[in-house]
């Protein structure tokens, strides 16, 4: 759980996989025909280098370009015909669709007046439900149900906030998988559904008033008929919408039409006074101005006016805010703001810890706070006193994630969910009067986790660098086995141990899952993240190919059993490293992937990317980005592994047209027998909101293909 503010090889030889006859070789590498993909006459120059971009007519959106729906189309009539020959893919579906057939949760309850909200799934339907509690009652009410409002399921609830006093509801519908959001707000006592509608929000967060007359939210203008889908992110502006009134009405709050880049996220704390809005050019350091709620004017007022550090709310005392910051402490720390004084300094309460570990969360409960950190990766849950005094720890499960943690100063109770590689999402409560831990939501999965094992390796990347990797296997699995290696490194995101399901049913077959925490992330804090942004990138992608070398080298993966896996910013990892080690991976997956790095700023929020990547109208950065960009760097005339691309026709987070590009220049280059597919799915978007059947479909197929190539041989279980 990260803070709130921030965003397989070369072909084994018959003889070493009997499994294959010869039969099933002729059938499983046929001639792939790939589509014909025209090229257009696009050469510019860039500071000295001559680009070729021949594709760029695959920038244009399907939904209203004949031409691209038509390639798509092909694209994906030669997959699936590829796909179907796969040995082993209705296993993994069917064996998916039993793992995750399961009541969830994905989240701890938020506490409103005396009832409990929370998001679950039955374990069988696409999309989560949202529910509420009576006070100390054992029966969830079922309040929105999204699988009701599309056929396909492909609509999902998005952000969603609740009155303080727990009477009414705002949330946000996302369609097909778009980031766009249209809020609409129930009453909760009736399941009423409310006229109020409010269209266009955009990377927005739903706070209400006090008194429950309406709400914040972040929203962009309207964009021109037909160009949703590939608007850029400007002019973005927090409004404030009052029940009963119609949009046009919506009282402008905050903006900066100076610099019509920037985002503004608008929250407020549980009973807290003000509103807090975090201003950000795309980078996790944030201004914060903060609206006294007291003030009828609701005057902005600056707290702090650069992006020199990162600043989150998350309690008010009167007129101290209470907050976690980078400022002064590169793992964060805990300090107080005194909006009384004209221009407040902060007053450290908790500081950095000593060592290694990040702060990662915080709560306050009562006079208690609870702060988790991440050490090497794992979660540690500690207490204080108000005053900053240590306190003691609380007693997780075991090594893994816990986060999400949710409490006020008016209460005794605080929840969190933890959750590990063998240990599925489990909601606990924490109780301050006592200091005991109880579960509040444990799920019973059709699966016996005592046969899995976790571990923690580390490994020095090229420049002598130590990073840590998880191994997760089955425990009779002693000797070498097809491994999945997955990574990101990218926007200071830290990719945790989290139970997966889908992940579970290739660990289930023998296979081995393992996750590199690279630089790029936030696993060791603001250092670890800035080690690999814009002209440093290239050390991430040195740690993952000595993540692939130690598995090999180590004898976890089999010398061709290594496949490789990445989404969004993963999706532009696996694709630089393909191109730099190509020899080193078996199969490649990258899903909804920036990969044209050149590019990527002028499409939907990529110009917010700039502070991580680098600008490419910068010269020096240019050169720094031509040299990794998935789509400009293939090695023409190389052995290439396979590789499935997967993305999304409605992408709007990384437009497809990232992924269509590349899979192109794949097809026209010459890069071996191995196939280099594209998988594209339609009425989805970056990931968020896919339903649950598209969702094990892709998995299913993914993971067939990687077994193919990394010689999994995937059975029935007994």
């Amino acid at each position: 759980m990260t803070p709130r503010i921030a965003l397989a090889a070369v072909l084994l030889a018959i003889a070493a996989n009997p499994v294959f006859a010869q039969s099933d070789q002729e059938r499983l590498m046929p001639d792939i025909q790939y589509p014909e993909t025209k090229r257009i006459d696009v050469i510019e120059n860039h500071f000295g280098h001559e680009i070729v971009d021949p594709y760029r007519w695959l920038e244009a959106d399907p939904a209203h370009n004949a031409d691209v729906a038509e390639w798509i189309a092909a694209q994906n009539a030669v997959t699936d015909d590829y796909l179907e020959r796969l040995p082993g893919r209705d296993i993994l579906r069917k064996r998916m669709t039993e793992l995750l057939s399961y009541e969830r949760y994905s989240e701890p309850p938020i506490k409103r007046g005396s009832r409990y909200f929370f998001t679950r799934n039955d374990g069988v339907a696409n999309q989560a439900s949202l529910f509420f509690r009576e006070g100390g009652a054992d029966v969830d009410r079922l309040l929105i149900d999204p699988n009701l409002w599309s056929d396909d399921n492909a609509d999902a609830l998005g952000e969603w906030s609740v009155s303080d006093d727990g009477k009414l509801l705002a949330y946000g519908v996302q369609t097909g998988g778009t980031d766009w959001r249209t809020i609409k707000v129930l009453d909760v006592e009736t399941g009423e559904v409310l006229e109020d509608t409010v269209r266009w929000a955009r990377y927005t967060r739903l706070a209400w008033v006090p008194d429950g007359s309406g709400f914040f939210y972040s929203r962009s203008p309207e964009p021109e008929a037909g160009v949703a889908t590939s608007a850029n992110v400007t002019n973005h502006a927090v409004y404030f919408h009052a029940l009963g009134t119609a949009q046009e009405k919506d009282r402008l709050i905050y903006s900066t039409p100076e610099t019509h880049g920037y985002l503004h996220i608008a929250e407020r704390v549980k009973d807290g006074r003000y509103l807090t809005i975090y201003s950000t050019p795309g980078t996790n350091e944030n201004a914060l101005t903060v609206v006294d709620l007291e003030d009828r004017d609701w005057t902005p007022r600056p707290v702090v006016t650069d992006w020199a550090a990162q600043w989150t709310v998350f309690a008010n005392d009167g007129t101290k805010l209470m907050l976690i910051t980078t400022d002064g402490a590169e793992r964060r720390r805990v300090v107080s703001l005194d909006l009384a004084e004209d221009e407040p300094e902060p007053v450290e309460i908790v500081g950095e810890a000593d060592g290694s570990a990040v702060l990662n969360d915080i709560a306050l409960l009562g006079d208690k706070l609870l702060i988790t950190y991440l050490v090497d990766a794992k979660s540690e849950i500690r207490r204080f006193k108000a005053d900053g005094t240590p306190d003691g720890a609380v007693e997780l499960p075991g090594i893994g994630t816990a986060g999400g943690l949710f409490g006020s100063a008016n209460e005794d109770e605080a929840f969190f969910v933890f959750n590990s590689f063998n240990a599925p999402l489990t909601v606990y409560r924490y109780d301050a009067n006592d200091d005991t831990v109880k579960t509040w939501a444990e799920p019973d999965v059709p699966a016996d986790l005592s046969r899995f094992v976790v571990e923690q390796r580390f490994f020095r990347s090229k420049d002598g660098t130590q990073v840590p990797m998880f191994i997760v296997r089955r425990r009779d699995v002693t000797e070498a086995a097809p491994t999945l290696l997955y990574g990101y490194g990218g926007f200071g995101i830290s990719v945790l141990p989290q139970y997966n399901s889908l992940r579970l049913a290739w660990v289930e077959q023998g296979g081995v899952f393992a996750v590199a925490n690279i630089r790029g992330g936030g696993e060791y804090g603001q250092a670890w993240h800035t080690a690999g942004q814009r002209l440093d990138k290239q050390n991430v992608f040195d740690d993952f190919i000595a993540a692939g070398e130690f598995l090999k080298n180590e004898g976890i993966a089999t010398r061709s059993g290594l496949a490789i896996q990445g989404e969004s910013g993963g999706g532009l990892l696996v694709g630089a490293v393909t191109n730099q080690r190509p020899d080193l991976f078996d199969a490649v997956l990258p899903g909804v992937g920036v990969m044209d790095m050149l590019r990527y700023h002028k499409f939907t929020g990529g110009a917010l990317w700039s502070a991580e990547y680098g600008s490419p109208d910068d010269h020096g950065q240019f050169s720094n980005l031509l040299s990794y960009s998935p789509y400009h760097a293939i090695k023409d005339g190389t052995d290439y592994p396979a590789i499935l691309v997967t993305t999304a026709d409605a992408d709007d987070r990384v437009v497809p047209a990232h992924s269509f590009k590349y899979v192109a220049a794949l097809q026209a280059a010459e890069l071996g027998s191995k196939p280099h597919l594209a998988r594209i799915e339609t009425r989805a978007g970056h990931g968020g909101g896919m339903p649950l059947d598209k969702l094990i479909d892709q998995h299913a197929d993914m993971w067939a293909f990687a077994a193919r190539w990394t010689g999994l041989e995937i059975r029935p279980l007994d």
